[in-house]
């Protein structure tokens, strides 16, 4: 694609990274075959190559973002399915980002759009705020029908019916190995996690500490910054983001870390994407080091010896978290994860479509959200499992939401598969033979 910026245009950073982005683009379109919001809207706007064409305008012009532009970049999920199909390279994720940052700038958002976005990142970020913010939703949720605003109801709706007790395995800590230490870890416990799923870090504890890993808590880590990054505001993700980098960089200058393992995999692409967004920064080399040993927790495993498990009698439905599949390229570890351990392991058709999720976007877009999350949820359903497992805690509790099955993280499948307790999601289940 040709672009246009000046010479004095190409002295920000983030304008010469989006003008080699965009030279790549050849307009082939091959993007728009796995887009999900092109696949149900079916507008080019609000495909990969539509919303390049759209910011790429916005950028050379350096105009104020206009509503139709903001609502096509809205709807973008972020599932970078399109990096994967692009066979030009194109990294739509950088591109995408910068719009959003550069809209946050100098775009004036509606009221009750700003409003709602402060408090989403205001609350989920932090766990003690979250917990309380979903105690009241859940007080409120009979009432949801009565909200006037998708969006308010959407978040109503998202409290789960049961809100589990602090872990105090989530505190500043170190486990130690169950056998000869193989590694020394550091394990991201995340935000949102902590507050509506605590099942998830504890199973990645036990299992860490059976196969050989010492797993450490750092002090001081916190929210990865994806949910702000995501909404364009660039300096509270910095913020939050730069205190992880402190926090596993003493670790590392310490007593060493083998790897910084990470279970929600939304986080892990953040994570290891600090380099690239502190490249212009002081934190530059600290941020590079991070990301070089940042893992998600199914790459970690597939470097220690798993037990090869007996058949458990048990069909597990694998849904590929877009940010595994697509952000971290992580397609087969934990499906043969799962098969080693003794699952019987199915995929949904159409596997590389995004569930809907996408951070706060369920939150944001409800409609569209939900419309992915039914065609997700029916293409799970059809396979029959008899338990649906995931890498990231916003998959599990949107598809949670739309079905009966069981749905657990892979890290509690595989712990329970190896002496670890029964998933507390899969209620009267067999115990595993």
């Amino acid at each position: 694609m040709q672009t246009n910026f000046t010479e004095e245009q190409l002295k920000d950073p983030g304008i010469e990274r989006a003008n080699e982005i965009l030279r790549a683009c050849v307009h082939c379109g091959f993007c728009t075959a796995t887009c999900p919001t092109y696949q149900v809207l079916g507008d080019e706007l609000d495909s990969p190559r539509g919303r390049i064409y759209q910011i790429k305008d916005m950028l050379e012009n350096e105009r104020v973002p206009d509503a139709k532009t903001v609502k096509h970049v809205d709807r973008c999920l972020s599932c970078l399915a399109c990096m994967t199909t692009c066979p030009s390279g194109v990294h739509y994720m950088h591109l995408v980002d910068h719009a959003r940052d550069y809209i946050e700038k100098n775009y004036k958002r509606p009221f009750s759009d700003r409003a709602l976005r402060w408090i989403l990142a205001r609350i989920l970020p932090y766990p003690g705020r979250f917990r309380l913010a979903l105690l009241g939703a859940k007080i409120g949720r009979p009432f949801a029908f009565l909200m006037p605003d998708a969006r308010l109801k959407a978040m109503l709706e998202m409290a789960p019916k049961h809100i589990p007790p602090v872990s105090r395995n989530d505190d500043p800590q170190t486990f130690q190995a169950e056998q000869p230490r193989r590694k020394r870890v550091a394990l991201m416990t995340g935000c949102a996690q902590r507050a509506l799923n605590t099942d998830i870090n504890d199973a990645t504890i036990r299992l860490l500490k059976r196969l050989g890993c010492d797993v450490v808590i750092p002090k001081g880590q916190g929210c990865c910054g994806a949910l702000t990054h995501h909404m364009g505001k660039t300096d509270e993700s910095h913020a939050t983001a730069a205190k992880n980098i402190r926090a596993w960089v003493a670790e590392m200058d310490g007593d060493g870390l083998d790897a910084i393992v990470i279970n929600t995999s939304g986080c892990g692409t953040t994570v290891k994407d600090y380099g690239h967004m502190f490249r212009n920064d002081s934190l530059a080399a600290d941020a590079a080091r991070v990301s070089d040993i940042a893992m998600d927790v199914s790459e970690v495993l597939m470097q220690l010896d798993l037990p090869e498990g007996a058949d458990k009698g048990m069909t597990v439905a694998y849904h590929a978290a877009c940010s595994l599949q697509h952000g971290q390229k992580i397609k087969t570890h934990p499906k043969d994860l799962l098969k080693k351990a003794g699952f019987t392991v199915v995929e949904p058709a159409d596997s590389h479509l995004c569930c809907g999720s996408a951070g706060t976007y369920n939150l944001m877009q409800p409609e569209i959200s939900k419309q992915l999350k039914d065609r997700k949820v029916r293409t799970l359903e059809a396979k029959d499992p008899d338990v649906i497992a995931a890498g990231n805690i916003g998959c599990m509790m949107q598809i949670g939401s739309g079905t009966g099955v069981p749905v657990v993280h892979t890290v509690e499948l595989l712990d329970w598969a190896t002496g670890g307790p029964q998933p507390p999601a899969l209620g009267g289940a067999p115990i595993l033979r």
